[in-house]
């Protein structure tokens, strides 16, 4: 456990790592006052550290949420193509059950139940990504995250050379496309479509680590290999990112948050939930990222979509 002293704080700030290679509980931080800038930057090196950190009885509404996630960044809108966003708030993505099955047609309580980096898809995915509760279920409902970067350093050297040379591409839907074909949602993603290829393998803009830089929910195909070749290697990859040793899982409340580095990591969104009759009501901001880079320096490639940006 990490203990930082903060000067307008009532308690220590307490940073308090949960998992073996992700995740770290914090204490002493009150999320309804203004930051300081020690704390800001306390907490900046603890998410580069732990990759997602979580806060507890946190009971902060929308404007509160904005004003902390700006600390760290730019603040996106919602979603590129989401507009479920609070009038006032259009900052705010609302990751609703009643707003996904409303949309598509069936029960869900994510818009993907496979590991997925947020919208990897465009050519600067976002930095990172913040998530509060406002209902949970009382069973079930977790959220997972696993660390790509230690994904990546699990690998073998040869495996590992081999992978930095190369680049895949991410569409928006993945591979299977968890809408109906003729949806009103379909129709959108297909006259506005979000498609980049980046490098298999990023460098972190801040660590310098290398980042397995691949997820299920969004990327499609390893660019120069045949698709036998190429989805034989993403499963092992797909493997890989999801290995349990790599992984912290969370149990939310109303009040809880969660903040994690979008550049070094994948999430989970629950699948336990479908027989149950509950609703799930979360909502996320997003900071606006950087166009990500490969070990050879080589930025990703924009194929359709423009880049995302916030204020």
């Amino acid at each position: 456990m990490t203990t930082i002293e903060t000067p307008r704080a009532a308690t220590a700030l307490e940073i308090t790592p949960v998992a073996g290679h992700i995740g770290a509980e914090v204490t002493g931080v009150d999320l309804r006052a203004d930051l300081t800038d020690t704390q800001v930057e306390d907490l900046t090196a603890a998410l580069h550290r732990h990759k997602v950190l979580f806060f507890r009885d946190q009971h902060i509404g929308h404007a509160e949420q904005i004003a902390f996630s700006r600390r760290f960044g730019a603040v996106t809108p919602s979603h590129p193509y989401d507009d479920d966003a609070p009038t006032e708030y259009p900052e705010i993505l609302a990751v609703d059950s009643r707003l996904y099955e409303k949309r598509f047609g069936r029960k869900k309580f994510s818009y993907t139940n496979q590991w997925h980096t947020d919208v990897s898809p465009l050519i600067n995915p976002p930095a990172a990504s913040i998530l509060r509760a406002e209902l949970a279920p009382e069973q079930g409902g977790d959220t997972q995250w696993t660390n790509l970067a230690a994904a990546y350093a699990g690998l073998p050297e040869s495996l590992r050379t081999f992978l930095d040379g190369l680049r895949a591409e991410h569409r928006f839907g993945g591979r299977i496309p968890p809408w109906d074909a003729d949806s009103d949602y379909a129709r959108k993603i297909a006259a506005s479509p979000l498609v980049t290829e980046h490098p298999v393998v990023r460098v972190h803009p801040v660590t310098g680590e290398r980042v397995l830089f691949v997820n299920p929910g969004f990327t499609t195909r390893i660019i120069g290999l045949t698709p036998p070749q190429s989805d034989a290697l993403l499963q092992l990859l797909f493997d890989e990112i999801s290995h349990p040793a790599y992984t912290v899982r969370f149990r939310w409340a109303k009040g809880s948050i969660a903040f994690w580095d979008n550049r070094a990591t994948a999430h989970l969104a629950p699948s336990d939930l479908d027989h149950l009759d509950v609703t799930r009501v979360l909502y996320r901001t997003t900071l606006e990222g950087d166009i990500p880079v490969g070990v050879d320096g080589a930025a990703s490639s924009p194929i359709a979509g423009a880049k995302f940006t916030g204020a």
